[in-house]
């Protein structure tokens, strides 16, 4: 899956890979991430903060649950700390729940009114 674990092969990796920056994320937005053992629902509220349910959350009782997204990583210590989620990626939350490999995920976007950048 992984070419190269170098940074200059992880960089050609991660632009190839299909992904979704925190950014693109506005309030009200849905991310449904599905992983190998998984699904996930995740709603952006804005500030880089998001409500998470499922996988991990629904198994330890402590659904839904309010925390940031720290970033994907290829499963070792690198971590791209603008990506929300990217196909074959690993995703961390603030508190340090780490999923196993993103299968793929969809946006459903909120009715809210978008500013151009």
């Amino acid at each position: 899956m992984i070419a190269s674990r170098t940074l200059t092969g992880l960089v050609r990796q991660i632009r190839r890979t299909q992904r979704i920056r925190k950014s693109d994320l506005v309030f009200g937005d849905c991310l449904i991430v599905k992983t190998l053992n998984s699904s996930y629902r995740i709603v952006s509220l804005g500030n880089e903060m998001f409500r998470v349910s499922g996988g991990w959350f629904d198994r330890a009782g402590v659904s839904p649950v309010t925390t940031r997204i720290n970033g994907c990583t290829w499963g070792g210590s690198a971590i791209h700390t603008d990506l929300a989620a990217g196909q074959g990626l690993f995703l961390e939350f603030g508190n340090q729940v780490l999923t196993t490999r993103i299968r793929r995920f969809r946006v459903i976007r909120s009715d809210q009114p978008r500013s151009i950048h």
